[in-house]
């Protein structure tokens, strides 16, 4: 007979949520199940419930964990790169691995296909969160006002949201490289750093 760990109520749910961070990452949205994690992590499907309320409510879950973690990561990039510890580009490449290679843009679209219509609120929300922490303190440092910083968080989101979904075929198509939306969006914020329209 097999002793289960006892966990906490909430490592209990970190375990879940990096369960399903990798199911996500490995096999796409559509495997992450509640009865798939509860197997990854040697619980049942009833203390998942428990946690969770169902599948929709994982997922949701998951989503607003990984927002807020990228989040997280994206303001320490910003902050490196006003002291010049860091790149523009490095900014980019953690917005759109956010939607790519982690999988928040197929979660959102698999979650909005499947009827869970508040899907992106989490996302939304750590995004907003997160411009509204740091859209001061590039005012304060002179470097772009409130309004530019929303007006290109928006743009980097939606270019990395459209890369996630279709960007790989839709460059092939027009005979550009992969890179071609993440080179745009760093010429972008290059341009904002040093005051200037993007280059062409």
């Amino acid at each position: 007979m097999t002793i289960r760990k006892r966990l906490s109520p909430e490592a209990s749910r970190t375990a879940a949520l990096q369960a399903a961070r990798s199911l996500l990452i490995e096999s796409g949205p559509q495997s992450v199940t509640l009865k798939a994690v509860a197997g990854r992590i040697g619980r049942t499907h009833a203390n998942l419930l428990h946690h969770f309320g169902s599948a929709s409510g994982l997922q949701k879950s998951l989503a607003e964990h990984l927002a807020w973690t990228v989040c997280e990561t994206i303001k320490d990039a910003v902050r490196a790169n006003r002291v010049g510890l860091g790149t523009p580009r490095e900014v980019v490449d953690l917005a759109f691995d956010a939607f790519d290679k982690e999988g928040a843009g197929a979660l959102a679209s698999w979650m909005l296909v499947t009827g869970n219509e508040d899907a992106l609120d989490p996302i939304i929300e750590a995004i907003h969160a997160l411009v509204d922490e740091i859209a001061p303190e590039e005012a304060d440092h002179g470097r772009l006002s409130e309004k530019r910083v929303h007006e290109e968080t928006l743009t980097l989101v939606l270019l990395a949201l459209g890369d996630a979904l279709m960007g790989q075929a839709l460059a092939k198509s027009l005979n550009l490289p992969r890179s071609a939306a993440r080179d745009r969006a760093e010429r972008m914020l290059t341009a904002s750093v040093e005051g200037r329209a993007p280059a062409e």
